[in-house]
């Protein structure tokens, strides 16, 4: 199975809680009128869309109806389709690897999937030819940096730990001095997520980023949020929240499967405008692939013939 038919079938859930419903009231009516609209801002926000991103859709919508892009019922769903295409179009860059070391900073809460967010990140740069090393600098859990190292042996990256405890700054110091001496291509750094609330945890992170900028010009590269799409709106408050203190340059949204919230994606976006860079639909170590913004829309808005 192609990726494209296991993102289809990841959306299946977010579909039918979102634009299968859509279809469903549009059939209802035989022209446009304030009951359609306001069954169609329901499903938005039942969707985990979230009021804010609900609003600037439905006027568009507005928009289109009085320019005459919407003429009936039947064009509700492909103005929509456009529309949440162009929110993602919107700063949508390909990302590519820094020489002669990218630095990946991944951060988020504990429970979100985190280390093994990393590990099937790992495992796509490695597919791909490029040397890989893993920085535990999650130190704060003695687990963390066990399943890290479980991960590392499993798809073949090495992994630089110091003992549960220590300093997480240390930790990315020696992953940076390890992996210039590997001649590695990418360095991805785990960090801790427990209690995102607490600003001791931001420091730590602070820290982190200091020591990697100070050994390589530009690190990290990139500060990766990974987030779980089951959690919903949730995930858009913790966006908010790591977005305040850490540079985040994008997201990574996993459990996309498992979930009828992935509404919130859209939300995300259209909020925060922070790109979506990967997104996990599956629990192998393949299933996490890049963000394509097209390939979502359509996947979303998919109809079986």
């Amino acid at each position: 199975m192609g990726f494209f038919d296991k993102l289809k079938r990841g959306l299946e859930k977010t579909r039918k809680s979102f634009t299968e419903k859509i279809g469903q009231v549009i059939m209802g009516y035989a022209k446009i009128d304030d009951d359609l609209l306001d069954d169609l801002e329901a499903i938005m926000i039942s969707s985990d869309m979230g009021v804010k991103t609900t609003e600037t859709l439905m006027e568009e919508i507005r928009k289109g109806i009085k320019k005459k892009e919407i003429t009936g019922p039947s064009d509700l769903r492909p103005f929509l389709q456009k529309k949440i295409a162009e929110m993602f179009a919107v700063g949508e860059k390909e990302s590519y690897l820094e020489r002669p070391l990218h630095v990946i900073m991944v951060v988020g809460v504990n429970g979100v999937g985190k280390t093994t967010t990393i590990a099937k990140l790992g495992n796509y740069y490695r597919e791909q030819g490029k040397k890989v090393v893993f920085a535990a600098a999650d130190t704060f859990r003695a687990a963390a940096i066990d399943q890290l190292e479980i991960w590392g042996q499993r798809i073949g990256v090495d992994v630089i730990k110091h003992t549960e405890g220590s300093d997480p700054a240390a930790v990315t110091f020696d992953a940076i001095a390890a992996s210039k001496a590997r001649k590695a291509d990418v360095l991805i750094i785990d960090t801790a997520g427990r209690l995102h609330t607490k600003s001791n945890l931001m420091e730590e992170l602070k820290k982190i980023k200091r020591v990697s900028e100070r050994e390589i010009a530009g690190a990290p590269h990139e500060t990766l949020l990974i987030l779980d799409a089951t959690t919903g709106q949730n995930a858009l408050n913790q966006a908010k929240i790591f977005g305040q203190t850490s540079e985040i340059t994008g997201l990574v949204l996993t459990k996309l499967d498992g979930t009828a919230k992935g509404g919130v994606v859209i939300a995300i976006k259209s909020e925060l405008d922070i790109p979506v860079k990967w997104i996990g639909v599956g629990e192998g170590v393949n299933d996490l692939r890049p963000f394509v913004a097209k390939d979502f829309v359509e996947a979303l808005f998919h109809q079986e013939k």
